[in-house]
């Protein structure tokens, strides 16, 4: 993920079993004094929501993949940087954010990419899906309808609304959270937040057939 060329030479320290027992604050300090495996740890430990993040903020698996692996190599080259004023999951999130809109400054002369791809992803308490062991046909396709819509409408919404939709609803980050995230207070989260419901809401209006709208 990250380039030779670009890690420290690492220290000696313990073994990658033993870092993952480590709390993120002694890995954060080994990763400040050049240590690769412990930078590594912390990769591991929050690959996932990261990569989650950059996947629904992009609703494109190689856009998410590019953002995800930048992201990590800026959190590399900038541990040093990182004051522990906020938990590191938060700076990260801040970087990914900073990574995807510096991606889009450079495409707004591109079209956006196509709402319809099938993508992965959990809708939430957007969406709720009825959670049925053996559903019927009819009942699979209209669940995947759903989906489809929430996506839709989600992806066409603002960036500022998305965001916050995203972060909250999908990612279950608290208001504070969110707002050292956006760097904005808890009053603004939440304002947006609502503006956000409603627009969504409105979007899915068209489509409230498949709602209880």
């Amino acid at each position: 993920m990250i380039s030779p060329r670009d890690a420290p030479r690492k220290p000696e320290g313990p073994s990658r079993s033993s870092l993952d027992q480590c709390d993120d604050s002694v890995l954060i300090a080994r990763s400040k004094q050049g240590d690769r495996q412990a930078f590594d740890q912390l990769v591991t430990r929050y690959s996932a929501q990261i990569y989650n993040f950059a996947y629904r903020m992009t609703n494109n698996r190689d856009d998410a993949e590019d953002i995800y692996q930048e992201a990590f190599l800026h959190a590399f080259r900038g541990i040093g940087s990182f004051r522990a004023d906020s938990a590191f999951s938060t700076w990260l999130y801040r970087i990914v954010r900073n990574v995807y809109l510096d991606e889009m400054k450079r495409r707004r002369a591109r079209p956006y990419a196509s709402l319809e791809e099938n993508i992965q992803t959990e809708d939430g308490s957007i969406a709720r899906d009825v959670q049925d062991d053996a559903p019927t046909p009819e009942e699979a396709v209209q669940i995947n309808e759903r989906r489809r819509a929430v996506r839709r409408a989600i992806a066409q919404l603002p960036e500022t609304q998305r965001e916050i939709l995203i972060l909250y609803e999908m990612n279950q980050h608290s208001y504070e959270e969110i707002a050292a995230i956006l760097g904005i207070n808890v009053g603004t989260v939440k304002s947006r937040l609502n503006r956000a419901r409603r627009s969504l809401r409105d979007r899915l209006l068209a489509e409230k057939e498949l709602f209880d709208l």
